[in-house]
C-alpha cells in the first residue's frame, strides 16, 4: 500500500515538475501576480540568460526521472535542489504559498528516504 501511494504521488510530482519546466521554456501558461520583490528576483533569473532553462531543463529532467520505479532515486537527488529552493522561495518571499512547497518537499524526501539503499555506496565510500 505505502509503495503504491508513493508511486501516485511521485507521478503526480513529475508531472507537475515536467510542466512547471516546459512552461519556463515555452511560457504557455499565464504567469502569475507576483508581490514586488518576488518579481524583481524573477525578473534577474530571466534576465541571466541561462538560470530559467538551466532550472526547467532539470525539472523535466528529473520530472521524468522520479515516475519509474526504476529511476526514481535518481529522479528524487536530481530534483531535490530545485524542490529545496522552490521551498526557501516560498518560505523568505511569500510566505502565503508555502503549503504546496511543503508538500512537494515532503514528497521528495519521502522518495529519497524510500531509495536511501540505493545512495549507501555513495556515502560508504
Amino acid at each position: 500500500m505505502k509503495n503504491k501511494v508513493l508511486l501516485v504521488l511521485c507521478v503526480l510530482l513529475g508531472l507537475m515538475m515536467v510542466n512547471s519546466g516546459l512552461n519556463k521554456l515555452f511560457a504557455y501558461m499565464p504567469e502569475p501576480e507576483f508581490l514586488p520583490e518576488v518579481k524583481l528576483l524573477v525578473d534577474a533569473f530571466n534576465a541571466s540568460g541561462w538560470m530559467m532553462p538551466l532550472i526547467a531543463v532539470v525539472e523535466i529532467v528529473g520530472g521524468i526521472l522520479l515516475v519509474p520505479t526504476k529511476t526514481r532515486a535518481l529522479g528524487a537527488i536530481v530534483l531535490f535542489p530545485v524542490v529545496v529552493g522552490i521551498f526557501f522561495f516560498h518560505l523568505v518571499q511569500d510566505p502565503s504559498t508555502i503549503a504546496i512547497a511543503i508538500v512537494v518537499l515532503g514528497i521528495n524526501v519521502w522518495a529519497i528516504v524510500d531509495n536511501k539503499e540505493k545512495y549507501m555506496p555513495m556515502i560508504q565510500g
